[in-house]
């Protein structure tokens, strides 16, 4: 599999938990509304899509952590390896798990 279709895959993933993941969209909404409600101008529809990029985001970082432990483990010195960019992608398509149902319910 070429590099750019690990990447879309994972983005895929990521997006799918950011708006599907009703209890990370909840919490990251309440947080981002006490925090800074000046920052959207205390619209809740851009604090929303805010809060939904925040936790797509959340997943993509979280899903590459253990891939980037095992670049270490391994020594690699330039890109990531193609072993590396499964374990990332199973990272983040494990975290999307429970976005899964909500977006097949959705019917996309």
């Amino acid at each position: 599999m070429q590099r750019n279709l690990y990447y879309a895959a994972i983005a895929f993933f990521g997006m799918i938990n950011g708006l599907f993941n009703q209890v990370a969209l909840v919490f990251a909404l309440l947080h981002v509304q006490v925090l800074a409600p000046a920052l959207l101008f205390g619209n809740v529809s851009l604090t929303l899509l805010f809060s939904s990029l925040m936790v797509s985001t959340a997943t993509i970082i979280i899903g590459g952590i253990p891939a980037a432990l095992y670049e270490r483990f391994i020594g690699a010195k330039d890109d990531s390896t193609k072993a590396s960019l499964w374990i990332w992608l199973a990272g983040t398509a494990l975290l999307a798990l429970p976005a899964v149902g909500n977006f097949l319910k959705t019917g996309l």
